[in-house]
């Protein structure tokens, strides 16, 4: 699966390596060190932005060495094409209360920002005690509204991106390294 790998069946579509599972693993680490860091003596709650984030989140807790807690949310502005309805839904909402914990979002990239901004906004109604955004792949060059980014793993071109959980309607997700999906 290195360089360029051919999907005929996708109507002469190609995927092109950007970033090996090998650098991917290696910033996971680093971005590990860091929270486990910056939370040393607390407890977070980590949040994991579903679908896209489950591959990174599984990843990053497994090297996380402080304790913490870890659910779900959903949301949806992309639908199954390749380009943000702008129109943010949240359709799985937290179950347990963020009042006064200290709640890291973890997401798989942020591209116009729509997503991220709607869902740091209304977790931050919720008064945690802090509110931070891990994000292993920004794509500000595509950004609409400004985010903030507390950890970043990779800043990435305005290419449409599959692989290490992000998708093209619901496929490549389980591609290992992040491939550019180009047209031939």
């Amino acid at each position: 699966m290195r360089g360029h790998l051919s999907l005929r069946e996708e109507g002469e579509m190609r995927l092109r390596l950007l970033i090996s599972r090998e650098e991917i693993e290696r910033r996971v680490r680093e971005l590990a060190d860091l929270i486990n860091r910056d939370y040393r003596g607390k407890n977070p709650h980590l949040v994991g932005v579903l679908t896209g984030s489950f591959i990174f989140l599984a990843d990053l807790v497994r090297l996380l060495t402080i304790p913490l807690t870890l659910e779900f949310v959903r949301v949806a502005s992309y639908g199954a094409g390749r380009e943000s309805s702008g129109e943010v839904k949240l359709l799985l909402g937290l179950a347990d209360s963020i009042e006064g914990r200290d709640v890291l979002v973890v997401e798989d990239i942020v591209d116009s920002g729509y997503t991220a901004d709607f869902l740091m906004k209304e977790l931050a109604r919720r008064n945690p005690a802090s509110l931070k955004l891990c994000v292993l792949f920004d794509k500000p060059s595509r950004r609409k509204v400004p985010v903030r980014i507390d950890y970043r793993g990779f800043e990435i071109p305005d290419v449409f991106v599959v692989g290490y959980g992000l998708d093209l309607a619901g496929r490549y997700r389980n591609l290992p390294d992040l491939y550019a999906l180009e047209e031939e």
